[in-house]
């Protein structure tokens, strides 16, 4: 028979819901085995996945734990895959959250105006992974000064002092990864017009 992998994670999921329902209302597996006539070896391999569940099993158990059946058995749920898009503006850049999940690393899309070329480092925990769209991105990282365009990628660790933007030409778009120091970092209002930037090699766009 084809296996199907939705249904297969139901059924492996059944035994940590048995087990958890059962724990839940203070009963042992002596007294399930005892309401049922389930053998209490069949009932542990079951809660440890070690046992195949079946309808002529599962019914007895939900009865004497006295929850329905759809408790313990959830049919499997397909989830709109679309994800819908709600930019948000700092500092003049357009960011749209691109991932849904509470994990890392999150993806964005990032739209930075060409009024966004004034240098910034910061630093944080963590990697950041960059895609440019379309445009010119500028990059400083530590004593690197890049220029990336279209289909190019950049991956480094965020502990070194870095920044990206435009070039001051145009706008640039950027697909970008990275975690929660990092989301952090990015949506933080910058630094006062005039605060001091040295200590990095720079290459001016206009000599590029």
């Amino acid at each position: 028979m084809q296996s199907h992998p939705a249904i297969d994670a139901t059924l492996s999921q059944i035994g940590h819901r048995l087990r958890g329902v059962r724990e839940k209302k203070n009963l042992s597996l002596a007294e399930i085995s005892r309401a049922t006539g389930v053998s209490k070896s069949t009932l542990s391999r079951l809660e440890s996945g070690h046992r195949k569940p079946s309808l002529e099993l599962l019914l007895p158990i939900a009865a004497a734990l006295a929850v329905p059946l759809d408790e313990i058995v959830a049919a499997p749920r397909i989830v709109d895959p679309r994800m819908p898009q709600k930019p948000r503006r700092t500092d003049g850049r357009v960011i749209v959250p691109l991932s849904r999940t509470q994990g890392e690393p999150k993806a964005y899309k990032l739209t930075i105006p060409a009024s966004e070329s004034e240098p910034f480092p910061r630093t944080h925990a963590g990697y950041e992974w960059l895609y440019v769209l379309s445009g010119r991105l500028r990059l400083i990282l530590s004593d690197y000064d890049l220029l990336l365009g279209p289909g190019e990628v950049a991956e480094f660790d965020t502990q070194h002092p870095h920044w990206f933007g435009s070039t001051g030409r145009g706008s640039v778009e950027v697909l970008s990864l990275f975690g929660g120091q990092g989301e952090r970092a990015h949506f933080k209002v910058r630094p006062t017009p005039g605060a001091a930037f040295s200590g990095y090699q720079q290459t001016r766009p206009e000599d590029t």
